[in-house]
């Protein structure tokens, strides 16, 4: 006969055979996953080396390869702008290592700079647009018109292009100097522009900014900026307007003219200035602009092509 001490030793015995099945089990377990996570951390591991390891090597020959073009770009830039006039205006974003690197490739090219117009963080502010509009209306030169548009870049770039730049037909200035002094000075009084130094109008325009806008209403100052370059290409022999990669994207005023058709039949972009090959570009497609050409040059995924 089966006692009562027999059937508590036998389900004690089961529970604990169940109990060192489970810690067996679970040990042999978490060897496997630990093992498993091990590989796949080593794998990880080793694809992040590679990577790093690609990434130099590309820095390397970008590297090299711009500094192939920043030693023969010039020499390919003889001549492209001889006795050319060029005016640059800058952005508050714009690099002054690109600036001085730029002018002196215009230099290079035959050409000269006949000055430089910088635009304060308050020219593409939305909430200083109607201050800008009313400034411009009010600084107008006698028989300059401002286009139709309503936008305070257009409308900007109407007034300033006018002081900027010659008449591409006359080659004559379209402003008289007192008027081009005066008007100087009311943007500068509104805070719009930074009053120039020794700035006298030339045929053609460089406009170089940075990288993308970024904040509260960043569409609204890439905007205006693109505009203004826009209408400053409308006012003379032509423009570029050039700035960093960043800057050819949906919130930058390099992405903005792309997108515009109407803008890119007439205005050229570059999105690398930071590189000595961007310059070089800048000044192909400023020369360009000489025989009625536009063009979307970079490595943006929106730029029709790298060189004119």
């Amino acid at each position: 006969m089966i006692s009562l001490r027999y059937h508590i030793i036998s389900i004690a015995a089961v529970f604990l055979a169940l109990a060192v099945g489970v810690v067996l089990g679970s040990s042999t377990l978490s060897r496997t996953v630990l093992s498993g996570l091990s590989d796949e951390r080593g794998d990880l591991a080793k694809q992040v080396s590679d990577l790093q390891a690609e990434r130099n090597s590309l820095n390397a020959r970008l590297a090299s390869e711009d500094g192939f073009a920043g030693a023969i770009g010039p020499m390919a830039l003889r001549g492209e702008l001889d006795q050319r006039t060029v005016v640059l205006v800058t952005t508050p974003d714009a690099k002054p290592a690109d600036r001085d690197a730029v002018r002196a490739l215009i230099g290079t090219a035959g050409g000269s700079v006949t000055g430089e117009l910088q635009l304060t963080d308050a020219f593409a502010d939305p909430q200083k647009s109607d201050q800008l509009r009313d400034v411009v209306t009010r600084l107008l030169p006698a028989g300059v018109q401002l286009p139709t548009a309503s936008d305070p870049g257009t409308l900007a770039g109407g007034l300033i292009g006018s002081l900027i730049l010659i008449n591409k037909d006359t080659n004559q200035p379209q402003a008289k100097p007192n008027e081009a002094t005066a008007a100087f000075t009311g943007l500068s009084d509104g805070g719009f522009v930074r009053m120039p130094d020794k700035l006298a109008p030339a045929q053609l325009a460089i406009v170089l900014t940075g990288a993308a806008q970024s904040g509260n209403g960043a569409g609204d100052r890439a905007a205006t900026i693109a505009r203004f370059a826009t209408q400053i290409d409308r006012s003379g022999a032509g423009a570029v307007l050039a700035g960093d990669t960043g800057s050819a994207d949906g919130f930058g005023p390099l992405g903005v003219v792309r997108a515009d058709t109407a803008a890119t039949s007439i205005l050229s972009t570059v999105d690398n200035v930071q590189t000595n090959a961007g310059r070089v570009v800048t000044i192909l497609a400023l020369r360009d602009q000489l025989e009625g050409k536009s063009g979307q040059y970079g490595n943006a995924g929106n730029a029709q092509s790298v060189v004119p």
